[in-house]
């Protein structure tokens, strides 16, 4: 099959992408913006690039496109193929379709944590030997790639990051619906995504449309912590479930070891492995939980599991170390929601201690670029996420943003200064910079490669 993906540099419909090659079929595709890495990645793979949307294109005449959802009504290519009543379909359905139809699918879905989870669990059924193939939003370390359609050997396993986002302009339920998990977990839930849910509940019942997926022999892992999750199985469950977190009656709980980064699973009370890695935050060890717990659904031992993650390399953009000047450490993070946000600067601080103490300062470096933020839906709440760093510099314009940035940081005082031009913002970082201090770069987007000019600059 020949099928030619619209919106093919996007992290998701660029695994999608690679899938589909490895798949057997003839891939073509096209965006507004062809770029690296990710054509890089793509024509490294055989596949053709065109950059814009059109319509002459439907003279490759594939025999399916396959839509992302960053296409709209208005788009020339998307007018021309409706009205040549030519086949498509949206990305997520093909891929539930043609890659997930006959595999046992674990699905990890929330509002954070899904890359970091999902590479967590992908690692663990590698290590045992099971082979996944697994479409994730990020860059496992331990794979170096985000997709592929299985390992060394055939498997009937994959894991994949389900994103509660809209699937396609025409198909406004979250793509997660169309990967018919057997094993789904559900990390937590909380407001995001501002451009297309009204509120918090319209996000709850996406996420009960998932549970309404799973098959009774199946097994929905749930943070037990949520209010939010717990509305959502009060809805109705059909499946096994299995609770994780700090709650009361919980399923899955861990008890840290002195010096916070290493720690016990227990499962209903009893030890069931132990976890030995580098990790920091409070998130990590709630991941490690979520994945340990649906590894197990799948005949992984929990002991495995947790020997697996003493392995675990973590995520690219996930406090990844860009570089270190003058013994000033650089880092990049995804982290953009303010719960995110607070949670990479808290986890940061837990690892260096106290405020001005020995283990050097917090230079928070932030961008608040996604859809939510440019809405000003969570401003308010920024000032409370940065509230473990030294001193926060944030970049974006009124005219960017919708709203003033200086005026949402204000109640951080003198600690805090905003920015509408990068150059401005890298002097400013550079010249506060001191030798111990750690930068930690936060973006959802590639922030005009701050992160090498912080890193040129410092040197």
């Amino acid at each position: 099959m020949h099928i030619h993906i619209l919106g093919i540099c996007g992290t998701f419909m660029g695994g999608l992408a690679v899938l589909a090659k490895e798949a057997g079929h003839k891939v073509t595709g096209c965006d507004a913006n062809v770029y690296p890495p990710m054509s890089t990645q793509l024509e490294a793979q055989g596949i053709e690039l065109i950059t814009g949307f059109g319509p002459e294109q439907t003279e490759l005449n594939p025999d399916l496109y396959v839509i992302g959802n960053v296409v709209s009504r208005g788009n020339p290519l998307i007018e021309e193929i409706l009205n040549r009543s030519l086949p498509y379909v949206s990305g997520p359905q093909w891929i539930g379709e043609h890659i997930l139809r006959d595999k046992w699918v674990l699905a990890v879905a929330g509002t954070h944590g899904k890359t970091t989870t999902s590479a967590m669990l992908a690692w663990i059924l590698e290590d045992a030997g099971y082979s996944p193939g697994f479409l994730i939003g990020g860059v496992p370390m331990n794979f170096g790639i985000s997709a592929r359609l299985q390992g060394a050997a055939p498997s009937d396993f994959f894991v994949i990051e389900a994103d509660e986002y809209d699937t396609a302009f025409f198909d406004k339920r979250s793509k997660f619906v169309h990967y018919h998990a057997k094993t789904a977990v559900l990390n937590n839930l909380e407001y995001d995504h501002a451009d297309i849910f009204p509120d918090i509940g319209a996000i709850e019942t996406q996420f009960h449309h998932l549970v309404r997926t799973v098959p009774g022999v199946g097994r929905i892992v749930v943070n037990g912590d949520e209010a939010s999750l717990g509305r959502v199985m009060k809805r109705g469950c059909w499946s096994e479930k299995e609770t994780f977190g700090a709650s009361a009656g919980v399923n899955w709980t861990i008890v840290e070891h002195p010096g916070g980064a290493s720690f016990d699973v227990l499962f209903n009370g009893d030890v069931v492995g132990a976890v030995n890695w580098s990790l920091t935050g409070k998130h990590n060890r709630s991941n490690a939980m979520a994945a340990i717990a649906a590894a197990r659904n799948v005949g992984v031992t929990p002991a495995q599991a947790a020997e697996s993650l003493s392995r675990f390399e973590s995520v690219k953009r996930r406090m990844e170390v860009r570089g270190v000047v003058n013994n000033i450490t650089v880092y990049d993070d995804f982290a953009h929601h303010p719960t995110a946000i607070a949670t990479t600067v808290g986890g940061l601080r837990q690892k260096l201690g106290a405020a001005g103490g020995a283990g050097g300062r917090i230079l928070a470096v932030l961008e608040p670029r996604s859809n939510t933020m440019k809405l000003g839906a969570m401003k308010d709440a920024l000032p409370g996420s940065l509230k473990d760093a030294d001193l926060v510099f944030g970049f974006g314009s009124q005219q960017a943003l919708g709203w003033s940035l200086a005026d949402a940081l204000h109640p951080l005082g003198k600690i805090a200064h905003s920015f509408d031009q990068l150059d401005y913002l890298v002097g400013a970082v550079v010249d506060a910079a001191q030798p111990g201090d750690h930068i930690l770069v936060m973006s959802n987007g590639g922030f005009g490669g701050v992160h090498q000019k912080l890193l040129d600059a410092l040197a």
